[in-house]
């Protein structure tokens, strides 16, 4: 019978859940009290602080007196802090993400003596592909993880393979990271309880001893627990207490033969909870806005800025990593936690934003302030609409974009604006009151061009940008004091500026450059003026948007809405896909961690009324609404297995856009939902059934296939989650945040989930999970009821696939819109020449960071990283101003340096991350 056992005290610290973040904080103070009383009262005695230093510093802010007592505990090795700033979800946020949060987490533990070595995630709900590559590149050799595991690893460690072939040690806490809870439940019987578990796990631990992870959620181990382990030992077992990187290093001796590759999503040694993934939409759309708005920052401060703005950047990374905490982004709190997670995601996009903002109003000084600044965050030159608001064309002229070079490209007439902004009569006392609207020039966010004071009448003339001279504001004042003595009685005053319009404008902009143009009428002649040239992603030929009838079409793409709502899509290489866009709502007994249908589900696909109705045609944009109305029951009935008769008439705008030179159809659903308890899913159908999907995220695309596996106490769903794209046979579907999918009808559609609606953070009883996932507790706000629901995607179709068909890059273009801005130096002056940045150029190479970096032996510089989204080698082109270029780790630490004078070639080999700095 094995005798030997290493105890790991610890507890898991949800940061927020059930309870808001200030309520757990309360709790986890006196938790960390009692964890260093316990320690400085019994020197054996080890802790092991969940792997994440939030609680570390949430801590801190309230103790900071503790600060020293802190660090002595990690530098005599017996409290084990890091390596991440927060237990993430892994599926719900980028992959640069995860690596901020690892750079983070560790920078913060080396401030208070150094970070656990260990990639502990021992509570996620699913691990990505990449993780392994992630630790090995920080150059962490183990992980320690419980969810995901699949059935084939029969031991209690594994060696988890990432695509590109990294491999790091992974301890399988197999029985969850509680697991000593049970042996330790009658303090004096511990010894006899440890060999009972060790006899029912013998065959899993080889000839290393029993771990057993003594804690659990929110609470402190008891300070008796070594008094306790002292007695056992003393009963002939050799029980040790340690930190988990204590047993890893010391302790363990097995050789591991057991391989791993890629994501860990099996259901069958725990649940995986994977109803999160569709769970309050809106937490995943503000994430992805925060992730991107942080992204362009960073590009931004780090290409045009002189000035560093890493403390607000740092501040605003810090609440995106905050709000990936595994029980935060996912939605499965209260309504009072998500709103809070809402309220920081939102923080953190308005301070990225900040960043932005300053970052290219440097650029813009010298841009005319009758003209815009256009920049491309991505590292590669693109054709990009925008929409202005210029003035009107005066009669027999039109607009055109006006370049450097003199060039005119067309410009599409969206909308046009009233001129008359105000029209008021009053006596002539009360025209002061009206003076007071003006600050300095301003009035009703324009600028006073110039204004016509006769006898009873005074009118403003307002203009974007003034072509009059200086306006003085006090002559005015006493020009309306004279004339309103001098003509007593009723006045008009009058509030005009000129015709006003919303102008779609194609700009090409360099790799990471800028561009400017200004918007001007030209006399309307016969000859058409000129496309710029589409660039990279968009395919090398010339396009023009059209509309007809219920047809779009680009010449690389077409698009016609069926009878019945749906859309047919023709794609450049003639693939067509036929029913896009079915609806079919379903009813969701479930909760906020799984999906369940009611025993007698109905399922609503078809609608009521239909209308389509063209809203632009071209030349640059064409667009048509299609409005499909359905009856949804309002909710389930009373005992959940059915849904209600009532229902409830909701029309569903779909919003379906073409544009020049682009080989895909955009497409928006829209709808103000008022029914409960259900899940709506907008269906692709495939040419031909398929048994793979492949979904990209975190650095990687993974297959999977039409099943999951199962085994523990979760009916395996095989929904899936995807970050920036889902292909599955000749469709690729584009998105703009972390959904969730799911092939059905065996492999002959794809089901992308647009709204799931519950009421419950867990429930008690579940249809497809034995046990509860967490306490009844209502969560009326996941009903999403009285809400506008919004998605945007793109569909692609494509015979040659994601990797084909180039949706690495075409994904990027979908989700990342070009900059603007308006310039602030003196109108009619010279427009600038383009500027090129940062050039990347290689297939299917993903850019997913460009930021300022600074270090005390190299200076400044600027680090990259990119990753081969492609299962073969490559090579990649650096082109920029740099001669120097640094290969580091996922730590920022140096691995080697080349002299490089304005380019870069790099071999990638498979799915590598790599990671340069350029000075």
């Amino acid at each position: 019978m094995r005798n030997s056992a290493v105890f790991v005290p610890h507890f898991h610290w949800d940061r927020e859940w059930y309870e808001p973040f200030q309520v757990f904080r309360h709790r986890l103070v006196a938790a960390l009290d009692t964890v260093l009383e316990t320690a400085e009262a019994n020197p054996d005695f080890r802790f092991t602080a969940d792997g994440q230093m939030a609680a570390i510093e949430d801590y801190l802010e309230m103790r900071p007196e503790n600060r020293d007592r802190v660090v002595a505990l990690v530098t005599e090795g017996r409290l084990a802090i890091g390596p991440w700033l927060i237990l993430l979800d892994e599926f719900l946020c980028s992959g640069e993400t995860i690596v901020r949060n690892l750079q983070m987490g560790w920078a913060a533990a080396a401030d208070l003596g150094g970070a656990m070595p260990v990639g502990y995630l021992p509570d996620m709900f699913g691990h990505v592909a990449q993780m392994p590559q992630i630790l090995a590149r920080a150059g962490i050799e183990h992980a320690a993880l419980w969810r995901g595991v699949p059935g084939t690893v029969d031991g209690h460690a594994f060696r988890w393979r990432a695509p590109d072939g990294s491999e790091v040690r992974t301890e399988f806490l197999f029985d969850g990271y509680d697991n000593g809870l049970d042996v330790l439940l009658v303090p004096d019987r511990i010894g006899r309880a440890l060999g009972e578990y060790a006899e029912m796990t013998d065959e899993r631990w080889g000839g290393d001893p029993v771990l057993a992870m003594a804690g659990t959620d929110h609470n402190a181990p008891d300070p008796h627990l070594a008094a306790w382990l002292r007695q056992a030992s003393g009963e002939g077992r050799a029980i040790t207490i340690a930190t988990l990187d204590e047993y890893l290093r010391e302790h363990v001796r097995d050789e591991v033969s057991a391989v791993v590759t890629g994501e860990l999503r099996s259901h069958v040694r725990g649940n995986i909870l994977p109803g999160v993934l569709s769970v309050r939409l809106g937490l995943k759309q503000r994430m992805a806005v925060a992730e991107r708005t942080i992204d362009h920052a960073e590009r931004m401060n780090a290409l045009w800025s002189r000035r560093d703005d890493s403390p607000f950047l740092s501040l605003a990374w810090h609440k995106i990593i905050e709000s990936t905490a595994h029980d935060s982004v996912v939605g499965s709190g209260t309504d009072e936690t998500c709103d809070q997670v809402a309220a920081r995601l939102a923080e953190a996009a308005q301070t990225a934003r900040a960043v932005r903002d300053a970052a290219l109003a440097e650029p813009a000084s010298q841009v005319p302030s009758d003209a815009y600044l256009v920049a491309n965050p991505l590292p590669f030159e693109r054709t990009a609409l925008v929409e202005v608001d210029v003035v009107a064309p005066p009669a027999g002229t039109r607009l055109v974009a006006t370049v450097t070079d003199g060039t005119a490209h067309p410009v599409q007439l969206i909308s046009e604006a009233p001129t008359v902004l105000s029209d008021e009569r009053m006596d002539a006392s009360q025209l002061e009151r009206v003076l007071r609207r003006i600050h300095r020039r301003e009035l009703f966010g324009r600028l006073i061009d110039h204004y016509e004071l006769t006898p009873g009448s005074l009118v403003f003339h307002l203009a974007e940008v003034p072509a009059s001279g200086p306006f003085d504001l006090l002559i005015l004042r006493r020009e309306v004091a004279a004339a309103a003595a001098a003509h007593p009685g009723e006045w008009r005053v009058l509030t005009v500026e000129e015709a006003r319009a919303t102008a779609l404008v194609p700009a090409r902009v360099p790799a990471s450059g800028l561009t400017a143009f200004r918007v001007e009428p030209r006399e309307d002649t016969s000859a058409a003026p000129a496309f710029p040239a589409p660039a990279s992603p968009a395919p090398a030929s010339h396009t023009v948007a059209t509309a007809k009838g219920r047809t779009l079409a680009n010449g690389l793409v077409e698009v016609t809405v069926a009878a019945d709502g749906t859309l047919d899509i023709t794609g450049a290489d003639g693939t067509v896909l036929n029913g896009v866009g079915r609806l079919v709502d379903g009813g969701d007994r479930g909760d906020s961690y799984n999906y369940a249908p009611p025993a007698h589900d109905l399922l609503v696909s078809e609608p009521t009324e239909i209308t389509v109705d063209v809203l632009e045609d071209g030349p640059l944009r064409s667009r048509l609404r299609v409005t499909r109305v359905y009856a949804w029951p309002a909710a389930l009935s009373s005992d959940r297995d059915l849904r209600d008769e009532r229902t409830l008439p909701t029309p569903v705008e779909t919003l379906v856009e073409v544009r020049a030179g682009e080989p895909f159809v955009r497409v928006s659903t829209s709808f103000l939902n008022q029914s409960a308890d259900h899940r709506l899913r907008f269906h692709v159908p495939l040419p031909e059934q398929v048994t793979t999907s492949s979904s990209a995220g975190q650095f990687a695309v993974t297959e999977r296939g039409l099943t999951a596996e199962g085994g523990w106490g979760e009916y395996p769903l095989p929904t899936f989650p995807a970050s920036t794209f889902v292909s599955a046979g000749a469709a690729t579907v584009l998105l703009d945040h972390s959904s969730e999918y799911e092939l059905v009808g065996e492999g002959g559609e794809l089901a992308i989930t647009l709204l799931r609606a519950i009421g419950s953070i867990s429930v008690n009883i579940h249809p497809l999970r034995d046990e509860p996932a967490a306490s009844e507790i209502p969560a009326p706000g996941a009903q999403d009821l009285g809400m506008r629901v919004e998605n945007r995607f793109a569909v692609l179709p494509s015979a040659a696939g994601w990797s084909g068909a180039n949706a690495v890059a075409l994904a990027e273009d979908f989700r990342n819109d070009v900059l603007i801005t308006r310039g602030t130096a003196p109108a009619g002056s010279q427009l600038p020449l383009d500027t090129s940045g940062l050039r990347v150029d290689g297939p299917n190479v993903l850019v997913s960071g460009v930021r300022r970096v600074t270090d005390d032996e190299s200076g400044a510089g600027t680090e990259v990283r990119l990753a081969a989204i492609r299962d073969t080698a490559c090579t990649v082109r650096v082109t920029g101003a740099f001669s120097e270029a640094t290969t580091v780790d996922l730590l920022g630490r140096p691995i080697s340096r080349v002299q490089a004078s304005d380019r870069l070639e790099l071999a990638l080999g498979p799915w590598e991350i790599r990671t340069v700095v350029l000075r």
